[in-house]
């Protein structure tokens, strides 16, 4: 575990980082689990509502990037916190389906919404990337108070899925979340957040084709090699065994307990899994948030989605505290800790 304590908490010497407005954008296509079967002949609909949770995603149109999607979640973002983007220091993306390998999607975010301005770079810890981008933005706002960081998170999964593996396809869909991310009065903000990697797990989650080791080539297209895979016993078992230690860590590290926490926004990955998860981390109290039946698992998106529909639905409330936590290829997990209120 990498602890990175915020240190504007009672007694520290740095500047409280928080939240100063949410956004998100769903594409408008709906894929009902009815609708996936012309996609998955195979995936019975009730089958895969009662082995996920999920009913419904929502796919991006032909003409839709991940650039497009993250642009309308940042514009979004920025008319919560009213904020222009003529006022943003630093637009950092997480995604592991960028538009194109190069330029970074950032790049290209900043051109749609005219933050001429930022400064722009891509996260890529698949889905627990927009914790850990959150991370950096916190460390730029400690060395630079006034900057203003947009986080976003943008993934367009259906692109990369292989609709002959009913176990993995019917999980995913695309969407874009976004947070600007600022100074905030003390006592308010990040707490504390927590970054892993589990390396030797690279095999659980991953894209075969495509890069260096393995280059784009007709031979690569035939065998599928630019299909998303993931074994999702080993992902289910990774977070079941190394999620709930974590955050436990974390919480004892600012002396809490999971029945402190009032509010907890996992990433969506499968409902089932979700379910386990709050079991075994003893957060049956606090109100865990879930956009899965309606989106399914939106990669790394996930987690800002679900923060920004608990945000525009009026459930947190200034002063309660809220776990995030992001988990997904690489192996990787982020959890950040803060207290709600700007």
């Amino acid at each position: 575990m990498n602890g990175l304590r915020n240190t504007a908490v009672p007694g520290g010497i740095g500047v409280a980082v928080g939240i100063l407005g949410t956004g998100s954008y769903l594409p408008e296509q709906v894929v009902t689990n009815v609708d996936l079967r012309s996609l998955v002949p195979d995936a019975d609909p009730e089958w895969v509502s009662r082995k996920t949770l999920i009913e419904a995603r929502r796919f991006a149109a032909p003409d839709e990037a991940t650039s497009d999607l993250a642009a309308k979640a940042a514009s979004a973002a920025l008319e919560r916190a009213g904020l222009t983007a003529g006022e943003i220091d630093f637009i950092i993306v997480s995604t592991s389906t960028g538009d194109s390998p190069q330029p970074p999607t950032s790049n290209l975010v900043q051109n749609l919404i005219g933050a001429t301005g930022a400064a722009c770079f891509d996260v890529n810890a698949v889905c627990a990337g927009w914790v850990f981008a959150l991370s950096v933005a916190n460390g730029l706002i400690q060395t630079n108070p006034d900057a203003k960081v947009l986080v976003i998170a943008s993934d367009i999964y259906s692109r990369i899925l292989d609709f002959g593996d009913r176990r993995t396809s019917v999980l995913f869909g695309d969407g874009a979340g976004a947070a600007v991310v600022g100074r905030v009065p003390d006592g308010f903000g990040i707490i504390d957040l927590d970054l892993s990697s589990r390396g030797e797990a690279n095999g659980l989650i991953y894209v075969k084709g495509g890069g260096s080791r393995l280059p784009a080539s007709p031979q690569t297209v035939a065998d599928g090699d630019h299909y998303f895979r993931m074994d999702g016993r080993g992902v289910r078992d990774f977070v079941s065994t190394a999620v709930p230690p974590a955050l436990d860590a974390l919480l004892r590290r600012n002396e809490l307990k999971a029945e402190d926490v009032d509010h907890f926004v996992p990433h969506q990955a499968n409902g089932i899994m979700l379910q386990e998860l709050v079991e075994s981390a003893g957060f049956q109290n606090a109100h865990t948030h879930l956009t899965l039946p309606w989106y399914g698992n939106v990669g790394s998106a996930s987690l800002p989605v679900t923060l920004d529909d608990a945000n525009r639905n009026g459930s947190l409330r200034d002063g309660e505290l809220v776990l995030l936590a992001g988990f997904g290829g690489g192996m990787s997990m982020g959890a950040c800790l803060l207290r709600w209120g700007h």
